[in-house]
C-alpha cells in the first residue's frame, strides 16, 4: 500500500449522506454538539463523565470544500468518504479525551501530540425552520496532525490511515500515488480565515461562514490562568496566520475525523408522520447498500 493513499473501498455513497448534506447546507453556521468521555474527578461514583461543546462541521474527509481564498494545493478528486470533520487546537481538552478513551489509552501530554486517537464520540445537529430534523452521529474520532506523513510512521499514524482509509471510497482506479494525507490536512487548514488560524476571529468563507469562535491556534494556552507564564512573544490574542505553514498555528492545529458507526435522522417536520431512521455501519453484510443497514423507527 502507498505511504500516502489508503486501501480504499469502492462502495457507493452512504444512503443518508445526500440528505444530510442538504440539511447541513441550511445551517449558518453548521454547528453541532460534540460529546466525549472524560475520566471522572477523584471520589466520583462513576469512572467516566460526559463532556460536551459546540463545534463547526468542516466538511467530509477527502472532500475538501471549495474556497477561492485558499491557496493550498488540492488533492486530485480520487476519494470520497462518509466521515465528518472538525478542527481543534491540540491544547483543548477534547483532544486528550479522544486519545485517553481510545484503544491506546494515552495518559501523558506527550502521547497526544501527533496523529492517533480513536476514542468514542457523539455529534448532534439540529436543523431548524421547516426541516425540523435532528442528526446524531456516533462513532470514533481520529486526530490528524502534521506527522501524518514522514520518513517514519508512528503507531498513531498507522491507526489513522488504517481506520479512516477503510472508509474512503475510490472514485476511479489509478492515481493513488498522487493523493496525499498531508496535502489534504493543509487544505483544511487553508480553508480557514487568517483570523481563525490565529485567534478567535469569525470565519468568513463559503458555505461554512460563521460568527462562532472556532479556532485559537495562536492564542495563549486555553484554560490556563491568565496569571500563569506563557510564551508572550508567539502567543497573543488578535494575531493572525497568513502562512499555510505558520509554525505556531500548525503546531497547535488538528483536524479531527469522525468515523461513524451509527447515524440517526429524526424527522419532526410533520407531527403526524414523524419518523426516526437509523443507519448502522455493517460493511461486511450490507455492501449492497453502501455498507449501511437502514431501520425505520418511531421517533
Amino acid at each position: 500500500m502507498s505511504t500516502t493513499a489508503p486501501a480504499a473501498s469502492t462502495l457507493p455513497q452512504a444512503p443518508w449522506k445526500q440528505l444530510f448534506n442538504k440539511h447541513i447546507g441550511e445551517m449558518k453556521p453548521p454547528q453541532f454538539v460534540l460529546g466525549t468521555i472524560d475520566k471522572a474527578p477523584e471520589g466520583s461514583p462513576t469512572d467516566y463523565v460526559p463532556r460536551v461543546r459546540y463545534c463547526i462541521f468542516r466538511g467530509f474527509w477527502a472532500e475538501l470544500p471549495e474556497n477561492k481564498h485558499n491557496d493550498a494545493e488540492r488533492n486530485p478528486e480520487l476519494y470520497h468518504s462518509d466521515c465528518p470533520t472538525f478542527t481543534t487546537d491540540v491544547r483543548m481538552e477534547k483532544v486528550g479525551q479522544i486519545f485517553a478513551t481510545s484503544a491506546g489509552h494515552a495518559e501523558s501530554n506527550d502521547q497526544i501530540q501527533g496523529s492517533g486517537g480513536g476514542g468514542p464520540v457523539e455529534a448532534v445537529w439540529w436543523v431548524e425552520g421547516e426541516t425540523q430534523t435532528q442528526w446524531r452521529v456516533k462513532g470514533k474520532a481520529y486526530v490528524i496532525a502534521d506527522d501524518i506523513e514522514g520518513s517514519e510512521e508512528s503507531s498513531g499514524v498507522r491507526t489513522v490511515k488504517s481506520e479512516v482509509g477503510k472508509r474512503m471510497r475510490a472514485l476511479k482506479e489509478g492515481g493513488e500515488n498522487e493523493w496525499s494525507w498531508q496535502r489534504e490536512l493543509t487544505g483544511f487548514f487553508g480553508n480557514q480565515s487568517p483570523g481563525i488560524k490565529g485567534t478567535l476571529i469569525p470565519m468568513q468563507i463559503a458555505r461554512f461562514q460563521t460568527n462562532t469562535p472556532s479556532g485559537s491556534f495562536k492564542n495563549p494556552p486555553p484554560g490556563q490562568p491568565v496569571t500563569a507564564p506563557f510564551d508572550q512573544e508567539r502567543l497573543k490574542l488578535g494575531s493572525k496566520a497568513d502562512d499555510l505553514h505558520d509554525e505556531v498555528a500548525r503546531k497547535n492545529f488538528r483536524l479531527v475525523v469522525i468515523v461513524p458507526d451509527s447515524v440517526e435522522q429524526t424527522d419532526l417536520s410533520d407531527p403526524e408522520k414523524a419518523r426516526r431512521f437509523r443507519y448502522t455501519w455493517d460493511g461486511e453484510t450490507a455492501r449492497a447498500n453502501a455498507g449501511w443497514r437502514t431501520e425505520e423507527l418511531w421517533p
